[in-house]
């Protein structure tokens, strides 16, 4: 017999394994609440830790800044790299055995124009010179170029690429891949200059297991999942996509489900789902791993919320707010000293409870923040990722 699993019974369970039901108590390894995502975008820090903050209770931003670069110079919990579609996350070191095999595995499609393009050999060069020149060393970005242009020639320095209406060395074009690959993470900030070093040394998995075990662990958090779905997220061709999970099934590690009407994916015997819907208010940052991964984004972002939430289609580019697990409105912090103003902009009426409630998530985003927070129910003026 199919299992038939309804939007609202996906939706219930996805937010409740990532601690958006209930928040994982201050006990709970940061790392734990990162692998929950699987991964927390951050090319936006305070953004990452807001991800992390909202799913935890009593946690700040200054636990996620531990567990990234432990002051007592023992070994951080988080890694904060290149993960998937080549976007800054926040990994858990304990996994980057499985993610940098997982992620270096999927097929590339080749950004840049021949005369600017790295050759396989070129590119096996840098990323040799980018993990020789960040071990046991902290660089800024113009330090990395230099030290990468001695190891490997003049080449790898010419101003090619483009990248912000500039031009920028050529070996940049795979900064992204010596993330993915455990070549390079980011560092302590040196003042307003980022920085980059190299993580510790591990052993990666066997590519088809890494693949294998990404898989589980996406339809474990977004589950019932196609393979464009997970196409999607890894930005990867939906035809490697659709054979990885053909590959899963004929093992027995994936098995399918009819999720309101169509076809889709899970963990093999992962198909007990909550009988109840959520409820209830969500303040989620910019893009909160929750918005970019969950599908079908239509149902996520139901009616007037496609058009207003997201940007081209895109999510991701607008801090929202959930009303009963969907999008229902958009919001913004300003932050001045030690007061952050929030202004949420809903899509609709919102019932006393549903106030009060939002009240407390405001209060939440401010103790993440360490900030003293105001809300402020109105229009939101900024415009997308701002």
């Amino acid at each position: 017999m199919t299992v038939r699993i309804t939007w609202d019974r996906a939706s219930a369970r996805r937010l409740g394994r990532q601690f958006l039901d209930t928040p994982a108590g201050t006990g709970t390894p940061v790392a734990d609440v990162v692998a929950a995502m699987p991964a927390a975008h951050a090319q936006v820090l305070s953004a990452a830790e807001l991800s992390v903050g909202v799913r935890t209770a009593g946690r700040t931003r200054a636990d996620v800044r531990e567990a990234l670069w432990q002051a007592d110079g023992s070994a951080a919990t988080l890694v904060r790299t290149h993960g998937p579609r080549g976007t800054v996350h926040l990994l858990p070191a304990r996994e980057l055995p499985l993610w940098s095999s997982a992620l270096t595995a999927i097929p590339g499609t080749g950004r840049f124009a021949p005369g600017i393009r790295l050759t396989d050999t070129q590119t096996t060069e840098v990323l040799a010179a980018v993990a020789d020149a960040l071990d046991g060393r902290t660089l800024t970005i113009d330090e990395l170029d230099a030290a990468v242009v001695a190891r490997t020639g003049a080449w790898a320095g010419d101003r090619v690429m483009p990248a912000f209406q500039e031009l920028w060395p050529r070996w940049r074009q795979v900064l992204h891949r010596a993330g993915q690959s455990g070549d390079l993470c980011f560092g302590p900030g040196r003042g307003r200059k980022v920085t980059y070093t190299r993580p510790s040394r591990f052993t990666p998995l066997p590519a088809a297991e890494a693949l294998r075990a990404l898989v589980h662990r996406y339809l474990r958090a977004y589950g019932p999942a196609t393979p464009p779905d997970f196409a999607k997220w890894l930005a990867a061709p939906t035809s490697w996509a659709t054979t990885l999970f053909g590959t899963c099934a004929a093992g027995g590690e994936i098995e399918e489900v009819d999720f309101a009407g169509t076809p889709a994916w899970v963990a093999a015997g992962d198909t007990a789902f909550p009988g109840e819907p959520v409820r209830g208010v969500r303040l989620l940052p910019y893009f909160d791993a929750y918005v970019i991964a969950a599908q079908p984004r239509e149902t996520l972002f139901p009616g007037a919320a496609y058009r207003r939430a997201l940007a081209g289609g895109q999510a991701g580019n607008h801090p929202v707010l959930l009303v009963d697990g969907v999008v229902a409105g958009v919001w913004h912090q300003r932050r001045r000293g030690r007061r952050t103003t929030v202004t949420v902009e809903p899509l609709g009426g919102l019932t006393p409870r549903q106030e009060r409630e939002l009240g407390e998530r405001v209060e939440r985003v401010g103790e993440v923040l360490q900030a003293r927070p105001e809300l402020v129910i109105g229009t939101v003026t900024t415009g997308p990722h701002a």
